[in-house]
């Protein structure tokens, strides 16, 4: 909401506060003023001159040469502007003025023709192009004929106003209109306010004999009010409206239009104004749309309406969409005579639902989505009459014909000031509550410290205690509240032993080289379905759909961190970035409900992916792409350091590589996976060559131990044995590994695999691991005989078990 300081002065005198001060009043009460800017910047010595003679420059076919009278002195100026011309008021700067951007006028000669001065468009005093009538638009701005010559254009253009821009919550829609803003700053500083009257002198002729209304839609359209204006003349509106429009960040258009814009954004009622005599009929009928009715609206669209829509009709067609936008067929236009003017309540759910169809928001919509004022409804319309008589030269019609169903009931609510006291920590008195009410303009009845208010219907967003209990603190003034620091023992603070991990397993993952990211919880129906981890995927899962989602591709509660993830490695390697590894700890959401009835179980992952080369040196020529051991690795650092048995093991996962891929496991339960994407999945995602693990957080912190424990520095020194054993290609390395660490306890510490061999003097069906074995004892020193009895019983005994043979 844009709010004009010289606007705001004709309701409430805000005496000499600085815009900037009033602004910090504003903010500290609870509204956020975004910024305050001025109309434009300041100019000196520009006035108003009128055009005695206007004549072709001698020397350019472009070029005028003009006398123009400044009050003081006449003065010779060339103006170029295609508008302008004889017995014009125009604004002239005078030779050393300074207009906005520091630009000085001086006297020069142009073609060899003295000029001695400038007249001046408005963009150039200052006002921005989107302001700028589109009368004047292309060349300077001319003044009313009752102007006076040589008087400051300042004033008259409002060149010298500020404007405040108000950051409003959705529940402040009483703060869209200059009277709710007036109200406002009336309570902060204490003054009186002066409200508008919409009185006019209405003729003997009643409009209930020019039209009817019936309202079928009673629910979303309460009210509806119908005013004929006759013998309207189209033409400009008074130069202090277009000042106070522009100021709003509206333009002017022409003084039908205008006089409803400004009652809009001075009442915060919306209003439309019909060219009555291209009404097919004296009727106007309120109803839902019928599927598949059509209707031209003013920006020349035609709309495909369904029965969600409400719409006004001449009894037949539509003649607008109900709170959104008007029809082009009934467009007041220059020759319009009559007007029927439309002062309406339309239910809020009714004009979202419009606009959510159809794309079209509008200062008017935006007001009905909100809420407004139900006792302002017809009183905006009046006061939309009194300028259209004054203005206008209109005839208002006596009555208004209207349809009336509106609840116009203020909300009570009672209160005591032990209680506001007791959740503010203040000690208001019951006369500062009292004083707080008369500043905020609320009626009430007080017994002793018992008060019953009653909230006036222009504040839609007070209906209980705690709503009263707000305006009370921001009225006395948030800086006014006591502070106080907790009473009781002081404890440090501390992590839980969940919060620790967690923050445990995001070190080790940065200090491993991956970078934390953070994506939208939220997925589309594609993405659903993908890299569900096969411990998920086994309960059936059933994707969690939002009723009213931001945008298909944010309808889906997300089943796997995983697809957004890839997301993030797709953009950023579309845009050359090419070595990419990312980790994310986050919630995915599992439901097993066909129709949700019951919020999902979250469940904590992280999951990573990797792409591009984990290692480069140009100067040494190397460099080593990441591959399935690189993230294999990365989990088994991550599972040591929580001091977790996981055991790895092939596994077959839809959209994973069928050769590349595993699944984890704690103690005989599974806890995610780990491996490269399938090439199908990484083309159609624009992917290189992507590895990627997904491990279930809530399993690895149930099985978690957070008691601290301590192993003993060895003393003694430890011998490494190496053995390469010849086995079949189909059994798994990590079988045998398991195999000797059994073997070989409790002197073999630590198995390692550092070779895998296919290919020459081995055979087709046979592959060569080489195993490293790392003796040791808490307590000696281990003797050869010692080691060479485990190893031999190593040998024997996986000869046996997997028909393996020493490699020699």
């Amino acid at each position: 909401m844009l709010v004009s300081l010289n606007w705001l002065k004709n309701y409430v005198d805000i005496g000499e506060i600085s815009p900037e001060q009033l602004a910090e009043k504003v903010t500290k009460s609870g509204i956020e003023v975004e910024s305050v800017e001025y109309v434009a910047e300041k100019s000196e010595n520009v006035v108003v001159g009128y055009v005695k003679s206007c004549e072709k420059h001698p020397n350019a076919d472009k070029l005028n040469l003009c006398q123009v009278d400044t009050g003081e002195e006449t003065l010779q100026i060339i103006c170029g502007a295609p508008n302008v011309a004889q017995g014009q008021k125009v604004a002239v700067a005078k030779p050393g003025a300074v207009l906005p951007g520091n630009f000085k006028i001086k006297k020069v000669k142009l073609r060899g023709v003295e000029s001695n001065g400038m007249i001046c468009s408005l963009q150039e005093l200052g006002i921005e192009e989107k302001y700028v009538p589109k009368d004047a638009a292309d060349g300077i701005f001319v003044f009313p004929d009752e102007v006076t010559v040589g008087d400051s254009v300042e004033p008259l253009l409002n060149l010298n106003d500020a404007v405040l821009e108000f950051e409003l919550t959705p529940n402040r829609a009483d703060c869209l209109s200059m009277l709710g803003v007036a109200y406002e700053v009336a309570a902060l500083l204490d003054q009186d306010l002066q409200l508008p009257s919409g009185e006019t002198e209405a003729v003997d002729e009643n409009a209930a004999n020019y039209i009817q209304v019936e309202v079928e839609a009673k629910e979303q359209n309460p009210y509806y009010g119908a005013f004929v204006i006759k013998d309207i003349e189209v033409k400009d509106s008074p130069l202090w409206m277009k000042n106070h429009l522009i100021a709003a960040g509206i333009r002017p258009i022409n003084n039908v239009v205008d006089i409803t814009n400004f009652v809009m954004l001075e009442y915060g009622q919306p209003l439309h104004a019909f060219d009555y005599d291209r009404l097919q009929s004296e009727k106007i009928v309120v109803r839902h749309a019928k599927e598949g009715e059509t209707l031209v609206t003013l920006d020349d669209q035609e709309r495909v309406l369904t029965e969600d829509h409400l719409v006004i009709t001449d009894g037949e067609k539509p003649v607008a969409l109900a709170g959104v936008m008007g029809g082009l067929d009934t467009e007041v236009h220059n020759k319009t005579n009559t007007v029927l003017l439309e002062a309406a309540y339309f239910a809020s759910s009714a004009v979202r639902k419009a606009v959510k169809d159809t794309g079209l928001r509008s200062e008017s919509s935006t007001r009905f989505e909100k809420g407004i004022d139900p006792n302002r409804v017809r009183e905006a319309g009046q006061r939309a009459c009194q300028f259209l008589a004054q203005y206008a030269n209109g005839t208002v019609l006596t009555d208004v014909v209207e349809f009336d169903e509106l609840d116009r009931t203020e909300k009570q609510i009672s209160l005591v000031t032990s209680e506001v006291n007791k959740r503010l920590g203040t000690s208001i008195t019951d006369e500062d509550v009292a004083d707080i009410f008369r500043k905020l303009r609320f009626n009430f009845e007080r017994n002793e410290d018992k008060f019953t208010v009653y909230a006036p219907t222009r504040r839609g967003d007070i209906t209980i205690f705690e709503d009263l209990l707000e305006e009370i603190a921001r009225i006395y003034g948030y800086d006014n509240l006591p502070f106080t620091l907790p009473v009781g023992e002081a404890h440090a603070g501390a992590l839980t032993e969940t919060q620790q991990l967690k923050r445990d397993v995001k070190g080790y993952l940065q200090s491993a080289g991956l970078m934390e990211t953070i994506t939208y919880s939220l997925t589309n129906s594609t993405k659903i379905e993908q890299l569900i981890s096969p411990e998920i995927q086994a309960i059936d899962p059933k994707p969690v759909a939002l009723s009213m989602p931001m945008s298909e591709d944010h309808k889906y509660l997300r089943l796997s961190l995983l697809p957004e993830l890839l997301s993030t490695i797709s953009y950023n390697q579309a845009r050359n970035q090419t070595d990419l590894f990312y980790f994310e700890l986050g919630k995915i959401f599992v439901s097993k409900e066909e129709t949700v009835t019951s919020q999902p179980s979250e469940q904590l992952r992280v999951s990573g992916a990797l792409s591009g080369n984990w290692v480069e040196h140009p100067w040494q020529q190397e460099k080593k792409a990441v591959d399935f051991y690189l993230v294999k690795g990365i989990m088994e650092g991550l599972f040591d350091f929580l001091k977790l048995p996981v055991v790895f093991k092939k596994a077959s996962i839809p959209q994973m590589h069928p050769g590349r891929t595993a699944v984890m496991s704690i103690n005989g339960k599974e806890i995610g996976f780990l491996g490269q994407l399938h090439p199908a999945l990484q083309k159609q995602s624009g992917l290189k060559d992507t590895y990627v693990f997904d491990v279930n957080m809530e399993e690895v912190i149930l099985q978690h131990s957070a008691v601290p424990s301590y192993s003993q520095i060895p003393k003694y020194p430890s011998v490494t044995r190496d053995i390469a054993f010849i086995l079949d290609k189909q059994i798994p390395a990590g079988d045998v590994k398991h195999t000797i660490e059994q073997l070989g306890a409790p002197l073999v510490k630590q198995v390692n695999i550092f070779d895998v061999y296919q290919g020459a003097n081995i055979g087709e069906d046979k592959k060569s691991v080489a195993y490293s074995l790392v003796y040791q004892h808490p307590e000696k020193t281990l003797t050869d005989e010692e080691v060479e009895e485990s190893y031999t019983n190593i040998l024997n005994s996986v000869n046996e078990k997997y028909g393996a043979f020493v490699r020699s």
